[in-house]
């Protein structure tokens, strides 16, 4: 009976170290920041309380709400770009493995790549491609002089367009990684429902949209919460790219918390967020 109590014990006991560090380091800091918050903290941490003063400025300003604002935007536009052309590159490289075609690990190799780049890396990248004189606009130069006069790319220089082109370089970034999940459930679906598909003459198309994609349902889920994940951490990309501008124009809540926390010197603004 002591054995039997030992053995369901022991995984507890092995897992209570690293429940300890996510309760200290998750939680505990979680409530730290929190705590700050609700404190006139400047440059450094103190403990003049001012209840929920912080939230009402944080509200009250402009360039936060702009970067809520700017968030669900390139969040909405990001997740679904990513998903659909994820699957559809899934699609893709599935149908060629059915046909038995060639140069499907070539296609996984070139289309996953982009994932191993930081976003860092990305941004600079897709900085120079989309400044004007240089990249897509030095090609869109050329056609210009060809008589294409209205032809225009300077979106990352635009207040209306700035956060699209954050989209665009994070997207082909993140795609491949949505496309290999997607492909991994795409092979678990059982053959024998396409051969079942192909014996009642059901389009392909009908197949992934009424039957494989209900079935992807958990890897879908998976990469949503992996997606939101990515959109709510949205850093690197911006400071590379656009550096929040132009003006404030692609200003999101990290960057605006990390500015307020390290140039501006307002720990307490900077936790409220």
């Amino acid at each position: 009976m002591a054995t039997l109590r030992l053995t369901r014990v022991t995984p507890y006991t092995a897992l209570l170290p690293m429940a300890l560090v996510a309760a200290l380091g998750y939680l505990g800091a979680g409530l730290w920041t929190f705590y700050i918050s609700l404190t006139g903290s400047r440059t450094f941490p103190s403990g003049h309380f001012i209840g929920l003063a912080q939230y009402h400025r944080l509200f009250d300003n402009e360039r936060w709400m702009l970067s809520l604002h700017n968030l669900a935007v390139y969040g909405v536009l990001f997740v679904l770009a990513c998903l659909v052309i994820g699957f559809l590159l899934a699609v893709v490289i599935d149908q060629n493995a059915m046909w038995k075609m060639r140069g499907e690990g070539v296609f996984r190799t070139i289309f996953l790549y982009p994932y191993a780049m930081s976003f860092v890396a990305t941004g600079l990248v897709w900085q120079w491609l989309l400044t004007p004189g240089d990249g897509i606009d030095g090609i869109d130069g050329s056609l210009r002089a060809l008589g294409f006069h209205d032809l225009r790319f300077d979106w990352i220089v635009s207040q209306d367009f700035a956060i699209h082109t954050v989209v665009i370089a994070t997207v082909w970034q993140m795609s491949g990684l949505v496309m290999a999940l997607m492909l991994a459930g795409l092979r678990g679906v059982d053959p024998e429902i396409w051969k079942a598909a192909r014996l009642d003459g059901i389009p392909a198309w009908r197949v992934y949209a009424q039957i494989i994609l209900p079935m992807l349902w958990p890897t879908i889920a998976t990469v949503l919460l992996l997606l939101a994940t990515a959109v709510a951490k949205l850093y690197d990309a911006v400071v590379a790219m656009t550096q929040g501008g132009p003006g404030i124009a692609s200003e999101v809540p990290a960057k605006f918390i990390m500015d307020h926390l390290f140039l501006r010197s307002n720990v307490g603004l900077a936790s409220a967020g």
